[in-house]
């Protein structure tokens, strides 16, 4: 299926486009919970203290841009009730704990460009988004305040050295949880 926005048409993705996802991730504090184990190192992070959201999230994006060849990414909306979703009447798929997602083949435009505002604060960011290679996973789960990411080591060590982006690496096994960050 595909639906219209400015003028193009965006295709929306399937239960197959995220299969490599669903049964994949564990139940706990881990990062694995957001993220499947299948990368070589992982992440969180959330704006540093005097650093807005959408300076943040260009920082987020703008390293992964640099980390990524052109290609298509995949950007994944939740469904809350409460935030946008972008295409409100697109069909939805199941993540996680059979939350539903809006699943629409874009970029880092779009990624930048389409919401007006989620869970976590004033930015733009969709809740789980990733590339058609699946070189990296960003994953924001319904209940936390914080991002997940799994990718390469040097992707993870770019964003760990971009004072925007704020990113802690973290091991498979470890606590999410950021240093200074509560639990909802």
């Amino acid at each position: 299926m595909d639906v219209t926005r400015g003028g193009r048409s965006w295709r929306i993705g399937t239960a197959d486009d995220v299969g490599w996802i669903v049964g994949q991730t564990t139940s706990g504090i881990s990062i694995t919970t957001a993220i499947p184990p299948v990368y070589d190192a992982y992440a969180t992070f959330f704006p540093p203290d005097g650093v807005g959201y959408q300076a943040h999230e260009r920082a987020v994006v703008d390293v992964l841009v640099r980390h990524t060849p052109d290609q298509p990414w995949w950007l994944g909306y939740l469904d809350t009730g409460a935030h946008d979703i972008v295409f409100p009447l697109a069909p939805k798929v199941a993540l996680y704990w059979d939350w539903p997602y809006v699943l629409v083949e874009a970029g880092p435009e779009q990624a930048l460009g389409w919401r007006t505002g989620h869970m976590r604060g004033d930015g733009p960011l969709p809740d789980l988004f990733f590339p058609a290679d699946r070189s990296w996973l960003v994953s924001a789960l319904w209940d936390d305040t914080w991002t997940d990411i799994g990718g390469s080591a040097a992707l993870i060590a770019a964003l760990r050295h971009n004072p925007l982006v704020n990113a802690r690496p973290v091991g498979p096994d470890e606590d999410a949880l950021p240093p200074g960050l509560t639990r909802e």
